[in-house]
């Protein structure tokens, strides 16, 4: 099963999120849940780095499916919206997914102080 954790800040803001495990509908290489949730997650990051100009620090490791993201922030209080505007369309999608494959895949949202 994919987890995915959507960390906001008592604002909602998102200021991290990170995705775990793998969701074993079809073999490696067939599986249309695990190459959505990766194709949403992943293509967040690199949304918000080419139309924000700012860099998501990311870690990634295949084997165990982990995806773990700190959003970036910055002064320019209209990238930081662009930058939300992104994540919350992700989650959407994410959404989406869930709607069809929830055996596969589960959301949980938690809030923290900010900057925890």
């Amino acid at each position: 099963m994919i987890k995915i954790t959507i960390v906001r800040d008592v604002e909602k803001v998102i200021i991290r999120y990170s995705v775990l495990g793998h969701a074993y509908y079809n073999d490696p290489g067939m599986d249309i849940v695990c190459a959505g949730v990766s194709a949403v997650t992943q293509g967040t990051v690199n949304a918000i780095e080419r139309l924000t100009g700012l860099v998501p620090v990311a870690e990634v490791e295949e084997k165990s499916g982990l995806l773990r993201v700190e959003t970036p922030s910055s002064e320019d209080t209209v990238r930081n919206a662009q930058v939300q505007l992104l994540l919350e369309g992700m989650v959407v999608s994410l959404d989406s997914i869930v709607e069809s494959y929830g055996k596969f895949v589960k959301i949980k949202e938690t809030f923290v102080e900010k900057g925890g």
